[in-house]
């Protein structure tokens, strides 16, 4: 993929370019809003940005990249290429905005290095970077050929399908998160999704910008209404939660949203579901589990046999969102086992439960397939166990919400 010439520039600069990479992002950021500030108000999440996170993730996305390139430059990274093309369809990312982005990012790198930037060490970087965007580029263009294939004509402006939904129905699940059950608003047919996809939702704030921000689909494919899960985020300072809150705040029954089409990757094979087929492990934190209760009802529409090992961790009973729906579903499997852990458990319950997720006690059959969904150290500690127990990495999936700060560390 990365020429002879390039490759061995690229390994030599590497250190210096990844120990840049924070000040870099920073500056890139800068420049990029500065000259661009309709980015900030109506795509990038304004919530990460004041905390930091995509910073940290666009350094580990490009630092994991060019690594992969110099050590195994016979073989590209699908999973992390597909995982970012996935989220950038649901935002509707355009082909043209990766000029931009190659404009003040490497204004950026010329702007931290110095005079370190050589004419070739320039060339090998712009080669890198042209690699991973055009390949970015291609994986998008055919996530938006389905999607347009999928949802026909009035499917919605631009990249990403936007339509508007209707709110039909609003629960408040726990103190926190609320479900809404939406519609498309013309009456058109829903688009089909796969279990564990998301959608974004795009919401016009007070200030005028439109944010946007991902929310898993609940429930099994097939039906003509869509459902969320929305955890209302305590930010300390704004604009900390700020989609969240807006639609706990202002969104009911009657109201108009709009949402994209549905991606993400993190979606069950498809395949047999007799009692042949690898056993899977569904294991979420928080409101992670939202993908695992469409898994869940999904495996039960299709009559699913093989063994299914159920693993949430919360704060409390009363925290667990969907609860009923997680047990119930579980409870339809005829070889499912069903754990949740609790720090502050009911009375009554096993003391092996309580506290963080350990798998000690858990069998794990061998073969499984493994789905995990939830905050990062929580997918990190769980991921730790399984390999211990003998699951193979690539037989473990994950999906983050929010930027992906596990690619940016380096796992």
């Amino acid at each position: 993929m990365l020429s002879e010439q390039s490759a061995a520039t690229v390994r030599a600069t590497l250190p210096a370019v990844g120990g840049a990479l924070g000040e870099i992002s920073d500056r890139f950021y800068e420049g990029l809003f500065a000259a661009h500030p309709e980015l900030l108000r109506d795509l990038f999440n304004r919530g990460n940005q004041a905390s930091g996170t995509q910073r940290q993730a666009l350094a580990g996305a490009i630092a994991a990249f060019a690594a992969h390139l110099v050590e195994r430059p016979d073989e590209r990274p699908d999973t992390m290429l597909s995982r970012i093309a996935h989220k950038h369809a649901s935002l509707g990312i355009a082909p043209e905005q990766y000029a931009i982005v190659h404009e003040h990012l490497f204004a950026a790198i010329a702007g931290v290095l110095g005079e370190a930037v050589t004419p070739e060490v320039a060339a090998a970087w712009d080669e890198v970077y042209w690699l991973m965007a055009n390949a970015l580029i291609a994986i998008e263009k055919r996530l938006y050929a389905a999607t347009e294939a999928g949802a026909g004509e009035g499917s919605g402006e631009g990249g990403g399908g936007w339509r508007a939904w209707e709110v039909v129905e609003r629960a408040e699940e726990t103190a926190d998160v609320a479900t809404f059950l939406l519609r498309p608003a013309d009456g058109s047919p829903a688009p089909d999704f796969r279990p564990g996809q998301y959608v974004s939702v795009r919401v016009q704030l007070p200030d005028g910008a439109r944010q946007i921000r991902q929310y898993s689909l609940i429930g099994a494919p097939g039906s003509s209404v869509r459902r969320i899960g929305v955890k209302r985020i305590h930010g300390g300072t704004a604009p900390d939660g700020e989609v969240s809150n807006h639609l706990h705040a202002r969104v009911h029954v009657g109201s108009t949203v709009e949402l994209s089409a549905p991606y993400g990757d993190l979606v069950l094979d498809d395949g047999r579901g007799d009692a042949t087929a690898p056993p899977l492990l569904l294991a979420s934190a928080g409101i992670g589990v939202t993908p695992m209760i469409a898994m869940l009802e999904q495996l039960v529409v299709t009559g699913h046999r093989a063994p299914v090992t159920v693993v949430h961790a919360d704060r409390s009973p009363a925290e667990h969102a969907l609860r009923t729906e997680h047990e119930a579903y579980a409870a339809k499997l005829p070889d499912a086992a069903a754990h949740f852990w609790y720090e502050r458990p009911e009375p009554g319950h096993p003391a092996d439960r309580t506290g963080l997720v350990d798998l000690s006690g858990v069998p794990i059959a061998s073969g499984t397939r493994a789905y995990l969904c939830g905050p990062l150290p929580f997918m990190r500690a769980v991921r730790g166990q399984l390999i211990e127990k003998g699951v193979a990495p690539a037989d473990i999936h994950y999906e983050v919400f929010g930027p992906d700060l596990w690619l940016a560390q380096g796992a």
